[in-house]
């Protein structure tokens, strides 16, 4: 019985010892991976800076464009093809990039290129319109009132300024009904109808979402390498954009930009040299990726990235 108790004591001795000795030990790594980020047949998601809307009449409350931007800016997010962004990020005076009524919207995409932004976006009221047919006697009256709002939608390219995107369109909702007969004064049945005019101006900005998008199909998607540390690259951009884990991204510098020699109008910027690749290992914040160096060498600070 002696011999036996020893037994089963030297075998748990042996046992403690083997577990708490130098030998390879377990770890759990787990990693902070959407492998879903994007489809595999889709490119990354571009993000388009949406303005202050702007309104060429003096009289309307500012609070009808501001709802008309955030209800803009919620429909293209929807769409799921771009990450529409405020302008509050921006840090920029707009009031003093104005003129003719309009943003200097190259002079504001250049400052916006620096945050990652594809394209800038400007969003404008040209008029507001109330239309009415009625009976022509009768104190008791059919009404056909006509709502007509004619808007304006600019879009810009971050990177070279070129504008991709500029119409005007009137849309128009029309309304029955019977009322007792008045005298119709444009800017008094606004006053007293906000409801009916937010609606109706918010649909007209709605109705320009599937051309911006179709406008952007011919923009480059990029983002910008915002940080080296050793041998890690933090990009701007990242799961919310669309990278994927494993993506390969070309890195340019950027290129010059050329002018006509004549009208001194800019044409566009050309491509700047192949510096070499990177590969997405990671993501941090709330839209930036981690990547490190495929092949190539000398990457610096806002060097341009694309998909490889």
């Amino acid at each position: 019985m002696k011999n036996l108790i020893l037994f089963f004591s030297l075998l748990v001795l042996a046992a403690c010892t083997t577990m708490d000795g130098a030998g390879p030990s377990v770890r759990r790594e787990i990693k902070d991976v959407n492998y879903e980020a994007r489809k595999d047949d889709s490119a990354p998601r571009k993000r388009l800076m949406v303005l202050p809307f702007l309104d060429a009449g003096d009289k309307r409350p500012l609070e009808l464009r501001e709802r008309a931007r955030n209800a803009f800016i919620m429909d293209l997010n929807r769409s799921g093809e771009v990450i529409a962004l405020d302008s509050k990020d921006l840090n920029l005076d707009l009031a003093k990039m104005m003129e003719g009524g309009q943003y200097k919207l190259t002079e504001v995409a250049k400052a916006a290129q620096a945050l990652g932004v594809t394209a800038v976006l400007e969003g404008k009221i040209i008029d507001i319109r109330i239309k009415r047919k009625a009976d022509n006697v009768g104190v008791v009256r059919h009404l056909t009132t006509a709502f007509e709002v004619v808007a304006q939608v600019r879009v810009v390219t971050g990177r070279a300024a070129r504008e991709v995107f500029n119409t005007v369109k009137t849309v128009t909702v029309e309304e029955q009904g019977t009322r007792v007969g008045e005298r119709v004064e444009t800017d008094k049945f606004i006053s007293n109808n906000p409801d009916m005019i937010e609606v109706i101006v918010k649909d007209a900005f709605l109705d320009f979402t599937p051309q911006v998008l179709a406008s952007l199909d011919k923009v480059t998607w990029e983002g910008r390498i915002a940080a080296i540390n050793g041998d890690r690259i933090y990009l701007n951009v990242g799961r919310v954009s669309g990278l994927q884990v494993g993506d390969l991204l070309k890195v340019t510098e950027d290129g010059d930009d050329i002018y006509d020699p004549e009208s001194g109008g800019h044409i566009g910027r050309v491509p700047g040299r192949l510096k070499g690749t990177l590969e997405v290992i990671s993501y941090f914040g709330n839209d930036g990726a981690i990547a490190v160096i495929h092949s190539g060498s000398g990457f610096k600070e806002n060097d341009r990235v694309e998909l490889y």
